[in-house]
């Protein structure tokens, strides 16, 4: 049996893990006003942040289309593949699962949809994990509960930067974001459970970067150690503070991408993890 790996671009892995594990990575496209990019393919994270700088308004992230899951699908299918395991980005926060769903259902071939029930690192670590096994001869069945197991044993947070994204969106009032700005509120985010959830708030960048670190210290042996953020100059010493409560010599440092990135804001910071057996 010859299984394949579909994910979406919101799972913030670089080219040369998807390369080497021969994944296919079915993207979302961003919206800047009038200007429309497919994530990846069209714009990439730097450039996004730029832009985002630039921009006025908060943009919009779009779910692929079910024809572009079909293409990717029928990609490996012709390529010899008996079996596909399609790892999505959490389904309560995004349709694009439903977009794989139809999809899949469209052709007549072994195709399974999963809920990551994560994201950005967190989804890309479940999506590595799957593709390593499948790379190693496993069947569809031992694949799909692999990922299943690590995907309620993963564990994501965040410390966002600014309220100024969350503003933009209308998730809070003028006087809110006013509020929040004079006080240096940094919100900490909990994406554990596929939902965001608001895990805390800390007055300055340096109490949010602490209050992660001992978040991290809190779980004891983990697995699986990613490091994200979007592009945050202190990235550096983020990953020295979490190296006083863990081991990061093996940690994977990923950007966050648009599809997170829009929400988070620029600089947002965080990590994802597993929790063992």
């Amino acid at each position: 049996m010859t299984v394949r790996i579909v994910t979406d671009s919101a799972c913030d892995l670089r080219g040369d893990e998807v390369d080497e594990l021969n994944i296919e990575v079915v993207p979302l496209s961003i919206r800047f006003g009038d200007d429309e990019y497919t994530d990846r393919e069209e714009l990439g994270v730097t450039e996004f942040y730029r832009l985002l700088a630039d921009s006025d308004t908060l943009p919009e992230t779009a779910a692929p289309s079910p024809g572009r899951f079909a293409e990717a699908f029928q990609r490996h299918l012709d390529a010899g593949a008996t079996a596909i395991v399609c790892i999505n980005l959490s389904a309560a926060i995004s349709a694009t699962m439903q977009s794989a769903i139809t999809a899949a259902g469209e052709i007549d071939a072994d195709i399974r949809v999963v809920d990551s029930k994560s994201i950005t690192a967190g989804q890309g670590s479940i999506v590595l994990g799957a593709a390593r096994l499948a790379a190693a001869g496993a069947s569809a069945d031992d694949v799909v509960t692999a990922a299943e197991s690590m995907s309620e044993r993963t564990h994501v947070f965040g410390a966002l930067d600014t309220l100024e994204n969350l503003q933009k969106g209308g998730r809070i009032g003028n006087a809110q974001a006013l509020l929040g700005s004079m006080l240096s509120i940094k919100p900490i985010i909990d994406i554990s459970s596929g939902s965001v959830e608001e895990a805390g708030k800390q007055r300055t960048r340096k109490k949010s970067l602490g209050w992660l670190r001992n978040k991290l210290s809190e779980f004891g042996p983990i697995e699986n150690l990613a490091i994200m953020h979007g592009e945050a100059p202190d990235i550096d010493q983020f990953v020295a503070l979490l190296g006083e409560v863990t081991d990061v010599s093996n940690a994977r440092i990923e950007k966050i991408g648009p599809v997170v990135g829009t929400h988070g804001g620029p600089r947002v910071v965080g990590y994802a993890f597993q929790v063992p057996e």
